[in-house]
């Protein structure tokens, strides 16, 4: 992957938005979930939308343990949230590019947040679905702009790069929510097959992920992660079911496996380029 522009770079065109903008739509993100999580007396996530999506709502839900990555990405969000403010950062290329997308994703989550405790749960998925565009496209201005240094590069690459592993996790965890309310539960017509299919898409999207970036870790990581405990969730739970378990882990092994042969092949490419060619991407 390469960069059209050299490290440390300004962007000399006026920003599309302000970075304090940016830092109060991640306030917004972090006060809605903590609302969102019952901790004032709300209705929490899992038992929101009849329950579709708690642990044991569908064969593709991830056990409880499994959301604990929130607590990284939004202390990611924040931290990044903070630092995008300083001089150092403001007027960087990379920063300019990302925030719109940045401050969209975190008001799409907010608003995620509000439409499950509304109990829409085909107006969630609808949500959750562009959320996961947002942070796509996050993600490919990643790779194609150039970072001002290590911290830079780190706080923004790790951040975005767990959030959209997995919001991908959660999209099909969605979904699957969706069609289980809509009288396909596992037990009554959602097969393991079906389940695996679907686990075999997510597969290919981690895949993707790290043939387009090098072999990136934070992606992987959070998709792995959330494979690994829908994985561990039909094996202990009320909605058990081993060869779907057997498929997730599978899946999240193929994505780790094939993250880390990308990212071998990457290492192996030869750092100097030629006069005038755009310079490799930050990683």
């Amino acid at each position: 992957m390469v960069n059209t522009s050299q490290p440390g770079s300004k962007d000399t065109k006026p920003p599309l938005l302000s970075p304090w903008i940016y830092a109060a739509t991640v306030a917004v993100a972090v006060i809605g979930a903590f609302l969102g999580s019952g901790a004032l007396g709300g209705t929490p996530i899992q038992d929101a939308a009849d329950g579709w999506l708690s642990a044991d709502g569908t064969v593709l839900a991830p056990a409880a343990g499994a959301f604990s990555i929130w607590s990284v990405i939004y202390t990611g969000l924040v931290v990044h949230a903070v630092i995008q403010l300083l001089p150092a950062w403001r007027g960087s290329a990379l920063q300019q590019r990302i925030r719109p997308w940045a401050a969209a994703s975190a008001l799409l989550n907010a608003a995620w947040i509000w439409v499950v405790q509304w109990g829409q749960l085909l107006l969630s998925v609808v949500v959750i679905a562009i959320l996961l565009a947002v942070l796509a496209r996050t993600f490919i201005l990643l790779l194609r702009t150039p970072a001002t240094g290590r911290t830079e590069r780190m706080v923004v690459g790790i951040t975005f790069g767990l959030y959209l592993g997995w919001v991908s996790v959660a999209t099909v965890a969605n979904a699957s929510a969706v069609l289980a309310s809509w009288g396909a539960r596992a037990s009554d017509g959602t097969t393991a097959v079906v389940a695996a299919a679907v686990l075999a898409v997510a597969a290919a999207i981690g895949i993707t992920l790290a043939a387009s970036s090098g072999g990136r870790l934070a992606p992987a990581a959070a998709l792995a992660w959330g494979l690994a405990w829908i994985a561990v969730g039909r094996l202990d739970g009320g909605m058990q079911s081993v060869p779907v378990a057997w498929a997730a882990g599978a899946a999240a092994l193929l994505v780790v496996a094939a993250t880390l042969l990308y990212r071998i092949r990457e290492a192996r490419v030869p750092r100097h380029q030629p006069a005038g060619h755009p310079e490799e991407g930050t990683r």
